[in-house]
């Protein structure tokens, strides 16, 4: 019996009585958690995607804006989504400029990486303040090298899986011994929370001015896993999503096992499933950090990315860029149309109800240029989002005079330029995280380093 097949309409009395003696019939409740089920307002989603060391933008760069542009030869995978997605160009993280390796760490936050700075709050998580409270898992963390996106109020970098079947696990399985020796656990941990908040209070009056500033953040950390521990608690008496045998098929695919796209599509159809049954609202996936993110042999590319990247003119080298880039951007395709076939509680698409936004915090990488980002933003129709257009910041900059342009119509290398020096200095990308946090139900005015509100 497929979860899929029935019907939304089932009588909620009678899924209790179902529940209360098999949770694993696949009824709705079963699937929903119970405080979802009761909202009346469709649930808000937000995925991010991280592509390391930017592209190669001779051949990702589109040179036309508004709804009249042409695909370049990297993003032609997008093509079919075209009425919903929005190529951007010309936004920059002012806080990572000279920050080579440092981008993933700002992508979502804004923020600044120099010697005596802490990172900020990521947008993913601030999300997730507003998002949490509806959901089994508050945020869904997926790295294919363990560089997170996601960084907590503290400056914290919050931990990520990089293993489908551990992802797997964490979204549907029941907890090893059961529910009762999981409680068991979360309370324990818990006590020893407890145990040691009353022992830094004891410190407390012993310490001085920056010790006690040093021991504020730490007890910030400490009441956010707390805080977690008793979330976790909570969801034991909430029956685990059902999952068909098909999705079940589907997932169960890990990187050692498997070819990088199969790798990838299987994360992407984690996320599909995890927005699905609502167990999370939030998600980031990064396909690997400046310094390690993986080849793809199956398309004949034994280098790192990180080495095509610095590829100083070599011909080979920058077509192999390109067909990574070009792959990348096809996997990201294949989430957006899983998100468009895939009915949500409402039976309406999960995209309509999603902003997934694809993109890197780098533009050139042989010379670590880190202005121009490469960014698209797909979906969340039903959030107010209008798509169809190639919204181009560079072309709104004082004394701009286009994109230098060859005879044949094809970029020279002089887009470098645009690429490692910001054109529009004031077009920041937490203008776009700013909206994007609004949309999610966040209310704020301000999100990292934005100085305005980009309107998509």
């Amino acid at each position: 019996m497929n979860f899929l097949s029935q019907s939304w309409l089932i009588n909620r009395r009678h899924a209790l009585r179902a529940m209360g003696t098999c949770i694993s019939l696949p009824m709705l409740e079963c699937m929903v958690p119970l405080r979802a089920a009761e909202a009346s307002e469709t649930p808000r989603r937000s995925a991010f995607v991280y592509l390391a060391n930017g592209v190669h933008s001779l051949n990702y760069q589109i040179t036309a804006s508004g709804k009249d542009y042409q695909f370049s030869r990297s993003l032609k995978p997008l093509e079919k989504h075209r009425q919903v997605i929005t190529p951007i160009s010309g936004l920059h993280h002012p806080g990572a400029l000279g920050h080579h390796h440092n981008c993933i760490n700002l992508w979502l936050t804004g923020g600044k990486l120099g010697p005596s700075d802490r990172n900020t709050i990521s947008v993913d998580q601030k999300m997730a303040e507003v998002t949490a409270q509806h959901t089994r898992i508050s945020s869904m963390e997926v790295a294919i090298t363990q560089e997170s996106l996601a960084w907590t109020a503290d400056g914290v970098k919050l931990p990520a899986m990089r293993r489908c079947s551990e992802i797997f696990a964490s979204l549907f399985a029941e907890p090893k011994g059961g529910i009762a020796t999981q409680r068991r656990a979360l309370r324990r941990k818990a006590s020893v929370l407890d145990d040691n908040l009353a022992e830094v209070r004891r410190l407390e009056h012993k310490m001085g001015a920056a010790d006690k500033g040093r021991m504020e953040q730490y007890l910030t950390s400490v009441r956010e896993a707390e805080i977690r521990t008793r979330r976790a608690d909570a969801w034991l008496d909430t029956p685990l999503p059902a999952v068909s045998d098909a999705d079940r098929q589907r997932t169960n695919r890990d990187i050692a096992e498997t070819q990088a796209g199969d790798y990838f599509r299987t994360v992407y159809d984690l996320m599909v499933l995890a927005f699905q049954t609502d167990v999370t609202r939030v998600a980031t996936f990064s396909l690997g950090g400046e310094g390690q993110a993986i080849a793809i042999p199956e398309i004949g590319i034994t280098e790192s990315r990180h080495q095509l990247s610095h590829h100083g003119g070599d011909p080979g080298y920058m077509e192999k860029l390109t067909n990574y880039d070009t792959f990348a951007i096809e996997q990201f395709s294949y989430f957006l149309t899983r998100l468009a076939e895939t009915k949500d509680l409402n039976g309406q698409p999960l995209l309509g109800s999603t902003m997934a936004l694809f993109g890197s915090g780098m533009s050139y990488g042989h010379s670590h240029g880190n202005a121009n980002l490469p960014l698209v933003l797909a979906g969340g129709e039903d959030l107010g989002l209008k798509h169809g257009s190639h919204l181009d910041f560079n072309k709104e900059a004082p004394g701009f005079q286009g994109y230098s342009l060859g005879p044949d119509g094809t970029l020279t290398t002089a887009h470098y330029q645009t690429c490692s020096r910001p054109v529009n200095t004031d077009a920041h990308m937490s203008n776009l995280l700013l909206m994007m946090a609004q949309r999610m139900g966040v209310e704020t005015n301000s999100f990292g380093d934005s100085n305005s509100l980009i309107e998509v």
